[in-house]
């Protein structure tokens, strides 16, 4: 009789985008690799910790260049894959490219997991390439203690259209195209503690591609784009207003959260990630006294192809907001604005 498998999510010491090392010890361990000589081809590297790397081939495309991948953030093995699959795409779409193939990166326990099993995962991130209208056309495959895959991803873009993470200007409006809270939902799973709509919910947001991307890239009045992911809203806002030299302030009443997130976090549902990311970047957020600790908790918690983040002038945004629509995100929101630098370079009111 074929022994019953562990849950996936027990194999792993930290799921999804929660996986990423802090930023404080990221910047430590990157801070030698930015005297590399950089060829003049190079239109966006690591200097501002944008989504990916992009490479001009000549004067009509630009190569994107892209890799994530991580632990399990749910049991089910076809989720799993879905959810690492959608999550490194995004970055492509963060740029303003276009994916236009992808390679596998899989790290499997194969003395633990079934290989229908690991199967199962491989099947669920194809399923994504090919809702993307790309192939997989190869990757690389180790036995590992924790089960890890994901994807590098390339995509196409035209010079003109990249769209950096420093590139807000005073005035912008920020616009987020999905609801946060999906790090507290994959605690709550982890302790068994997430109910079927919630669960519902959080497959729901972080299967759901980025398509809006290229469209935005097209709108002259969109200034800069990111993709909301392992930092939190807070981290990733952070590093739009450093790369501009400004500061970002947050309405936190317009942010939109995902169903029940507020009564998971005071049921003690909260990631290690999200202390990690406030002891990395806390000293530059300005929190209003009024705002409780679960505001703290969800601006750090942890995304998981978490959604877009715009940044746009305001007689753009009916635009942006258009787009979303078209594309069927369903939450998008005004959730702020960029203004001359302050003390603190990211306010939250």
């Amino acid at each position: 009789m074929k022994s019953l498998e562990p849950r996936l999510t027990s194999l792993s010491h930290g799921g999804g985008c929660g996986c990423k090392i802090a930023p404080a010890v990221l910047s430590e361990i990157l801070k030698g690799t930015l005297q590399m000589p950089i060829p003049k081809e190079l239109m966006v590297g690591i200097a501002t910790a944008d989504d990916a790397a992009v490479y001009r081939l000549n004067d009509e495309q630009a190569l994107i260049a892209t890799t994530d991948f991580f632990m399990p953030i749910v049991d089910d093995p076809h989720e799993f894959g879905r959810i690492a699959a959608t999550n490194a795409i995004s970055d492509v779409y963060a740029m303003g490219g276009r994916p236009i193939l992808a390679l596998a990166l899989v790290g499997m326990p194969i003395n633990v997991l079934s290989t229908e099993t690991i199967g199962k995962v491989l099947e669920g991130g194809a399923s994504v390439c090919r809702a993307a209208g790309i192939p997989i056309a190869g990757g690389h495959t180790i036995d590992s203690v924790e089960a890890i895959y994901g994807l590098v991803v390339l995509g196409l873009v035209h010079p003109d259209r990249v769209k950096r993470n420093d590139g807000a200007r005073k005035g912008d409006v920020m616009i987020l195209g999905k609801p946060v809270g999906v790090g507290i939902l994959s605690a709550a799973l982890k302790k068994e503690a997430l109910d079927e709509a919630g669960y519902a919910s959080m497959i729901h947001n972080t299967t759901k591609l980025n398509t809006p991307g290229p469209e935005l890239a097209e709108l002259e009045g969109v200034h800069a784009l990111t993709d909301v992911t392992g930092f939190g809203l807070a981290g990733h806002a952070l590093e739009i207003a450093r790369g501009a030299d400004l500061t970002a302030q947050i309405k936190w009443a317009d942010v939109p959260l995902l169903p029940g997130v507020t009564d998971l976090i005071k049921a003690g549902m909260v990631t290690g990630a999200s202390g990690r990311n406030w002891d990395g970047y806390g000293q530059d957020v300005s929190l209003a006294v009024n705002l409780g600790a679960e505001c703290k908790t969800l601006l750090t918690d942890p995304q998981t192809s978490g959604g877009l983040l715009v940044c746009c002038a305001p007689e753009a945004v009916q635009d942006v907001l258009a787009i979303f629509k078209k594309h069927d995100f369903g939450h998008a929101s005004v959730i702020g604005q960029i203004t001359e630098k302050q003390a603190a370079r990211l306010v939250v009111v």
